[in-house]
């Protein structure tokens, strides 16, 4: 069985993001899956997604802080300049996490770790809604 979604998702301040319930919320095949995976793609080149702790509020804070060391704005070796100081780190920030997710499924659920939780990685100030492809495959039940 194989199911495709485009979810949108609202737009976010720059940080990381748990978005978890928002992407279980937009398949409604999940429950179905017995044994499989799951694909996202975001199809953007200044935010990503990465899989972290989901408990602790101060792991994205600490996150966006030393992404902010790693990768600083206003450099003067940048080139690329004229979308604004944020954009060129956020295209850095984005290569640096990657813009796709493979996540099993067990038993109708993803088989995430009681502690992590999928981040949307918004690395631009603004960045405006996002757009997360859901590739859903596996053997029902």
């Amino acid at each position: 069985m194989w199911y495709q979604t485009e979810l949108k998702l609202r737009p976010r301040n720059r940080g990381f993001h748990l978005i978890t319930r928002d992407i279980e919320h937009a398949l409604d095949p999940l429950p179905r899956i017995h044994i499989g995976l799951l694909h996202i793609f975001i199809q953007h080149t200044s935010a990503s997604l990465t899989i972290n702790e989901n408990a602790d509020r101060t792991v994205r804070t600490d996150f966006e802080q030393v992404f902010n060391r790693l990768v600083p704005e206003n450099e003067p070796y940048y080139e690329h300049t004229l979308e604004g100081s944020d954009d060129l780190p956020a295209h850095i920030k984005s290569s640096l996490l990657g813009p796709e997710l493979t996540i099993p499924i067990r038993g109708g659920q993803l088989a995430l770790g009681t502690w992590q939780g999928i981040y949307l990685c918004e690395h631009r100030d603004h960045g405006g809604s996002r757009t997360l492809l859901l590739t859903l495959q596996g053997q029902t039940l």
